[in-house]
């Protein structure tokens, strides 16, 4: 056994990227990662999926069953499922991603989890969620929907 967890019998060696697939800035932020960070050497294997089209009852399952992986979170924020079944969402979701990448892209990835730089990072990460239809790329599609200061903390 090489350490990843079973999903439907199969062995689960490499983590998902949940993101938003209806919006055109997270689409092409994946497109992007996928061209980029994910073409180096040392670069681990990761799998991105829309949420549209994710089995997110069975990455919720691998991930306990406590409700961490869901539409209504992935519509907020891109979400990074470990095989183990840990979920990192916004910027600590970008982090593993960038570590998963290796090389500097790694390095990188390393900063965004360092304590001092975590608040700050998750700050500019919901900044950019809140407002991704004004990104380059971005569209009216790519608006969150309004439900409610509460909702809008995640």
């Amino acid at each position: 056994m090489d350490g990843g967890s079973r999903e439907r019998g199969a062995v689960v060696k490499d983590p998902v990227l949940v993101f938003d697939g209806d919006c055109a800035f997270c689409s092409s932020c994946v497109r992007w990662a996928e061209r980029y960070p994910r073409q180096t050497l040392a670069s681990g294997g990761w799998e991105a999926v829309p949420f549209q089209f994710a089995d997110l009852a069975g990455l919720d399952g691998r991930a306990g069953g406590r409700g961490e992986v869901s539409a209504e979170r992935a519509e907020r924020e891109v979400l990074w499922v470990t095989p183990t079944g840990r979920v990192y969402g916004g910027a600590q979701a970008v982090a593993r991603l960038l570590m998963r990448s290796g090389g500097a892209w790694a390095y990188l990835g390393a900063v965004l989890t360092a304590a001092p730089v975590r608040p700050p990072a998750g700050l500019v990460y919901r900044w950019v969620a809140r407002n991704r239809h004004r990104m380059p790329g971005g569209t009216a599609a790519c608006a969150l929907p309004n439900r409610g200061n509460a909702a809008q903390s995640v």
